[in-house]
């Protein structure tokens, strides 16, 4: 079973989709964590993430580089917006993602074009988001919990931003696939969030 969760930056669906892959036993993967992966392979070699050629070269990143803490930097996750928006960029993970959905008995997968592009004929698909002023709260108290300072206000412009750049690109933008059951989790505790995908996921199939 294929299951493809897509949404937009910290609207929880990797949360959700970890949780589905341990409900049903599947294997999962965090599609974003490849594009900042090429963030932050760019970044170290002082390349433009506007530029379509720095951005293809850094896509050739190591798997091991998937392990890396700074993957997880409110920089990065920027950088990889911009880096996404490259078709070449795009075109060079398209494998990779597709060849780890396609794993005998299936796996969940995350991203925010799974079920329109990767994996179209997925087994079941969920669009998962929640308003940009609740998405810059949860990212808040999550920074917070790590000890960090964050700027609601900053980060509550940075995710429209972000939201802006990933639904208006060219290749593969954000968007609900046309059979994707809608999730919005911005009055659910995670409990009931998980509690109604697994419900959706049911329905499907």
């Amino acid at each position: 079973m294929i299951i493809a969760v897509d949404g937009p930056a910290a609207s929880g669906k990797g949360t959700i989709a970890r949780a589905l892959a341990s409900h049903y036993g599947l294997p999962y993967l965090d599609t974003g964590l490849l594009y900042r992966a090429v963030a932050v392979a760019l970044k170290r070699a002082g390349g433009n993430p506007d530029d379509a050629d720095d951005a293809l070269k850094a896509a050739a990143f190591p798997d091991d580089l998937l392990n890396d803490p700074e993957l997880r930097l409110e920089e990065s996750g920027a950088l990889a917006s911009r880096v996404s928006a490259h078709p070449g960029v795009r075109a060079a993970l398209l494998a990779r993602q597709r060849t780890f959905a396609q794993q005998p008995g299936g796996a969940v997968l995350d991203g925010r074009d799974i079920g329109t592009v990767i994996v179209p004929d997925a087994d079941a698909k969920l669009y998962v988001t929640a308003s940009a002023q609740v998405r810059a709260e949860r990212r808040a108290k999550e920074m917070e919990s790590r000890g960090l300072k964050a700027d609601r206000d900053a980060m509550q412009a940075e995710i429209e931003a972000r939201d802006a750049r990933d639904m208006g690109r060219d290749s593969a933008p954000l968007m609900q696939a046309s059979d994707a059951a809608l999730l919005d989790s911005s009055d659910l505790t995670i409990e009931q969030a998980l509690a109604q995908a697994i419900a959706l996921v049911e329905a499907q199939v």
